[in-house]
């Protein structure tokens, strides 16, 4: 492994990447306990993968905006330290496989040459912010919200206040009232808004809070019709603090934000979280409406092409399925499918030479795992085609019924069930195949998760699918449980889809098939797919697939799996995908310490919100320390806080001078975050430390 030694004699590589190298060091040596080591890589995009000894690396590309050398940097890394593949992912990021978990500091390093980071990209964090591809050039937008999912990414990247949750969070910003960006699965989501006071634009945001999918999806519920542009962050903030203290901790399958709002009451927590914001970094924000510029549209010379005549039908297809016209007249927007959100590193570097010459250099990872290419000249049109055809890139129906958006599944995932990638392939195959007029359909969406927690967003689904088994004939067989009826309705609304059936995996493509020649079949009774959906009813749908669930008919074939050769094994690992939880007294008690160290450095730095952040993470951490040697398992902040004055103050065990150590620790919520209170906090922490390590001490002579 590579050694960056210090900071000082190798000053072009970041704090955090020196810091990396150190802990993998650590962890080599036995310093670090496994479950510490795991949270500590999870929070740098690192991901175990199913396969032993190697790292998934999650590449955080923020609202997926992509420049022609973050491409070619992202892809000659993928070459150096991964397996020459690029896969693009429903949260815009991308993702490469196959790492040694010894490089990755090294790894790090090079893409923050070009302004690329990986931070945060897993474990219990604020996740990658994402936005409609279209923002910036959509013509239904009132305003480019790029800016501010910029400044969202900005703000909580690195923020004491989200480094450390109970769970993932995550933000997610549409372009329009069509919310593409799917707002409404979101901890908290955004569509922008504008009205006008005195002839006077102002802008602001119908905000929606709560939405998530996983095994129990739950739609966002809006919180305001309308929030002032400068009030986003702070009101993020605070919703953000109150998930911190007052989340689940413990059962991670209970400890997203929706399973909180559902515990206290969605109005309560609102309170709660108004309550916060005189703890928070700010009280207005101004997000700086210039950070994403507008790119430099090409000027390329317009050469005359032929299509050729076994490619017209192709490109006819093309040009009404995948490209739009931008609001900049003149100008339009091109979709590029990539096939389960694999484009090889090849592509990809044949890609950026063959286009940048008619697209601008602004790229967009699209929510449906493929590219947006921006600022094609009309007439350079028939000229991209070609030069994208010769690398396979021209496949019609981009977000329709053809463009199936499905997660790893078992390629690589510990959690995946079934081979969700290889039926995503059957699934568009049998469209093309089939029912080539569905290109066209951009209502139906179709969604394949390899287990139930969602990660291909099955649990919206139009049609969706998630990896499942059972035992048939004393045999296990790989099925689907079939979804229908979720999806977007517009302005931040959307629907769950329904559980409906289960059927061996292998027939998945014959339910397609029976729902669409029945939807076909009565398509003019009804204005839309879920339209259809409700009109018929659930049970309507069980009845119709219920013979595709019949064990009776099973062949051997079924009990194999997609994509593979043998007979199916149930084989899942543990997951990591929201980190870890450390029960481990002695961790604790240092990480107490680092937190303080961070609370010194930050007040020294006249940072004094996150300097309290950082004092309040010591409190907490040392409290559960001595809980955790009484054998009592705290499942949040606020109950560590409580049996902390239950077993400790009340008790007479722990003197903290007459107060309780709910009033100690809880000022965090109630004071501003000014330099008197930030250092009188701080030295209550320190003064609290010290006991606690002295009475630790006395436990361990007993």
């Amino acid at each position: 492994m590579q050694s960056f030694r210090t900071e000082l004699e190798n000053p072009v590589v970041p704090q955090e990447i020196i810091d990396l190298e150190k802990n993998i060091r650590s962890y080599r040596e036995g310093k670090i306990v496994e479950d510490k080591f795991k949270s500590l890589r999870l929070a740098r995009g690192i991901y175990g993968q199913r396969q032993p000894g190697v790292q998934m690396v999650r590449i955080k590309i923020p609202f997926g905006k992509l420049t022609f050398k973050q491409l070619l940097k992202i892809a000659d890394v993928s070459d150096e330290y991964a397996s020459s593949n690029l896969h693009f992912t429903t949260r815009q990021d991308i993702q490469i496989h196959y790492v040694s978990l010894d490089r990755t500091p090294e790894l790090w390093a090079k893409l923050s040459e070009d302004d690329i980071t990986i931070r945060e990209a897993c474990s219990n964090t604020v996740r990658n912010v994402t936005a409609s591809c279209i923002a910036g050039i959509d013509p239904k937008e009132p305003f480019d919200v790029a800016p501010y999912a910029h400044g969202f990414f900005k703000y909580f990247l690195g923020n004491p206040v989200s480094m450390e949750l109970g769970r993932k969070f995550k933000f997610g910003f549409s372009s329009s009232e069509e919310d593409t960006a799917l707002s409404f699965i979101h901890d908290i989501g955004f569509i922008p808004k504008v009205k006008y006071e005195n002839g006077e634009e102002i802008r602001g945001f119908k905000v929606v809070l709560g939405g998530s999918l996983g095994a129990q999806p739950y739609i966002g519920q809006s919180v305001s019709e309308f929030m002032h542009e400068d009030l986003i962050i702070p009101f993020a903030e605070s919703v953000v603090r109150v998930f911190g203290i007052y989340g689940e901790r413990a059962n991670r399958n209970k400890a997203r934000l929706k399973f909180l709002l559902n515990k206290v009451g969605f109005d309560e927590f609102v309170k709660m979280a108004a309550e916060e914001q005189i703890a928070n970094k700010v009280k207005t924000y101004k997000i700086d409406r210039n950070t994403v510029q507008q790119p430099v549209p090409p000027t390329p010379e317009v050469i005359h092409v032929e299509i050729p005549a076994d490619r017209k039908l192709a490109y006819e297809q093309w040009r009404t399925t995948n490209i739009f016209a931008q609001k900049q007249a003149g100008y339009y927007g091109v979709f590029i499918k990539a096939k389960t959100g694999d484009m090889s590193t090849d592509t990809a570097r044949k890609l950026v030479a063959s286009v940048r010459h008619l697209i601008a250099d602004d790229m967009r990872v699209t929510i449906n795992q493929g590219l947006l290419l921006k600022y094609v000249p009309h007439d350079n049109l028939p000229e991209l085609f070609l030069a994208l055809d010769a690398l396979g890139l021209t496949e019609a129906g981009h977000d329709s019924v053809a463009d199936v958006t499905t997660c790893p599944g078992t390629d690589t995932c510990n959690l995946g069930i079934s081979n969700s990638m290889e039926l995503s392939r059957v699934l568009e195959s049998v469209i093309y195949e089939e029912y080539i007029d569905f290109i066209h359909n951009k209502e139906i969406k179709i969604k394949i998760s390899g287990c139930m927690n969602s990660c291909g967003q099955h649990g919206i689904a139009h049609i969706g699918f998630h990896g499942s088994s059972m035992k048939v004939n004393g045999k296990i067989m790989p099925t689907v449980q079939v979804l229908l009826g979720g999806g977007a309705v517009g302005n931040g609304e959307g629907r769950a889809a329904d559980k409906v059936i289960k059927v061996p995996s292998k027939r998945a493509p014959q339910v397609l098939r029976t729902i669409l020649d029945d939807y076909s079949a009565k398509s003019n009774e009804y204005n839309s797919f879920l339209d259809y959906y409700d009109g018929l009813g659930k049970d309507y749908f069980y009845q119709l697939l219920k013979p595709l669930a019949d064990q009776s008919t099973v062949v051997d074939e079924e009990y194999i799996d997609w994509g593979q050769d043998s007979e199916f094994i149930r084989a899942i690992g543990i997951g990591e995908c929201a980190g870890v939880i450390i029960d481990l007294v002695a961790a604790l008690l240092i990480d107490s310490q680092e937190k303080l160290h961070y609370a010194a450095l930050s007040l020294e730095a006249e940072a004094y919100a996150d300097g309290i952040y950082h004092t309040y993470s010591s409190f907490i951490n040392s409290a559960k320390a001595l809980l955790l040697d009484k054998q009592i398992h705290s499942s949040t902040q606020i109950s560590i806080i409580r049996d902390f004055d239950t077993h400790f103050v009340e008790t007479g065990e722990f003197d903290l001078g007459g107060t309780s150590f709910a009033d100690v620790v809880l000022q965090i919520s109630k004071n501003e975050p000014t330099a008197a209170f930030a250092n009188a906090y701080y030295a209550q922490a320190q003064n609290f430390l010290a006991q606690t390590k002295s009475q630790r001490e006395a436990v361990l002579e007993k």
